[in-house]
């Protein structure tokens, strides 16, 4: 348990009033102390205990069986995530950033190709650009829903772009209807980054929904532990409609052969290990689960702080089915103040991202940059992440949440 000092001048620690619920905590008698679980920004302790026994099992079947390369799970994984995702092929990678960096591979890019992409994002999804000797092409993103629009795209695009890379930040999906028109209309490949998204829908102006990562040419998750579906190391994956690009994908996964010792292509090694898989399919079946925990999460945030005058909540786009990777607020002021604060109150807080990708050292004088930037800068000092995973309970959502709305009363 994680132990909360109180205010010496009163016994109350919380009375925040939330649509009729008041909930107050109270001193334990004679300790000067309440009791509360401690709050992390991904608890992923208290999640595995909920499904231990099937993880437990999950794992000794694989260590039992010894296959711990490409092993029956791994192709199990695969085939139970195409269903889900309602794609043809799935194809496991190590990790996401590998995802990435394959996927532009298969698409045959060439050293000095533009690739289109968000400066406010991971820098992963820009490092493999990179690495490949592409050109990134550098595009502001909407203030509110924190996903780029064909309107900054359009102005971006040269005779040579080559693939435009929507990310689905914070579990915000892309408004990917127009996009999709724009990437036909152009010919050109969306590689969708689904590292934040896994689980979200897109929906349609005629009401049909498709899954986050599954309407691009290719798409490309991550399972890192604190994602949605993450497992217990690292972990990726690379999904397609397309049978030539999958079986492309599969073969540079694999140092570049379709069959042993015949090297067919220059590749990568890049696999998910068979006891990731094992995790991977237990978990994918809580996903949905794990989803409407985030949201309901989300919602009381959203109730706590909605109506604040320094505090915007984040944007659920009518077109999307927000998954909650994150809960990210824009404070309009002193955002650094408040993270030292809470800290303060041992509750942590992320910056997700203090340095637009653009400005980072490393692309410095690399790349292209359309516009001024300014909803990615403005965004980049105000944000801030709040605890968001699936086992936060109402005591410590209350915490959390009036201690915030302290920091604006001081």
């Amino acid at each position: 348990m994680y132990l909360i000092a109180l205010n010496p001048n009163g016994k109350k620690v919380v009375n925040l009033k939330a649509e009729n619920l008041v909930l107050s905590l109270y001193l334990r008698p004679n300790t000067g102390v309440t009791a509360m679980r401690k709050i992390e920004m991904v608890d992923l302790k208290v999640q595995y205990q909920k499904i231990k026994p099937s993880i437990d099992c999950a794992i000794q079947e694989v260590v039992d069986s010894a296959a711990f390369i490409n092993g029956l799970p791994v192709k199990e994984f695969a085939a139970e995530l195409e269903t889900y995702l309602h794609v043809k092929h799935v194809i496991p990678c190590a990790n996401g950033t590998d995802a990435l960096q394959i996927a532009m591979m298969a698409l045959d890019l060439q050293p000095g190709d533009e690739v289109i992409c968000p400066s406010f994002t991971y820098y992963a999804t820009v490092e493999v650009i990179a690495l490949l000797k592409l050109n990134p092409v550098f595009v502001d993103v909407n203030p509110y829903t924190f996903t780029i629009e064909c309107p900054e795209i359009e102005r971006a695009i040269t005779p040579k772009t080559k693939a435009i890379v929507p990310v689905h930040l914070y579990g915000q999906t892309v408004e990917m209807e127009p996009l999709l028109a724009l990437a036909n209309s152009s010919s050109i490949p969306l590689i969708e980054d689904n590292a934040q998204g896994i689980g979200g829908n897109y929906i349609f102006p005629d009401g049909t929904e498709k899954k986050t990562g599954a309407m691009g040419t290719i798409g490309c998750t991550s399972f890192f532990p604190s994602k949605n579906l993450g497992c217990y190391g690292d972990g990726g994956a690379i999904n397609t409609n397309d049978t030539e690009t999958a079986d492309k994908i599969r073969m540079i996964a694999n140092h570049g052969q379709k069959e042993r010792y015949y090297h067919e292509l220059i590749g990568v090694n890049s696999r998910l290990d068979t006891i990731q898989a094992a995790i991977l399919r237990v978990k994918l079946n809580h996903l949905d689960e794990y989803i409407t925990a985030r949201r309901q999460a989300a919602d009381f945030y959203d109730e706590a702080f909605s109506n604040h005058p320094k505090i915007t909540v984040p944007q659920r786009a009518v077109y999307g089915y927000h998954v909650f990777h994150q809960y990210t607020l824009i404070v309009q002021e002193n955002r650094d103040g408040l993270v030292k604060y809470l800290q303060a109150y041992s509750i942590p807080a992320m910056i997700y991202y203090p340095i637009p990708c653009h400005q980072q050292q490393a692309f410095i004088g690399r790349g292209r940059v359309v516009g001024d930037m300014k909803n990615t800068m403005w965004l980049s000092d105000h944000v801030i992440s709040l605890p968001m995973h699936t086992e936060l309970d109402k005591e410590q959502l209350i915490y959390i949440a009036e201690t915030v709305l302290n920091f604006f009363k001081d």
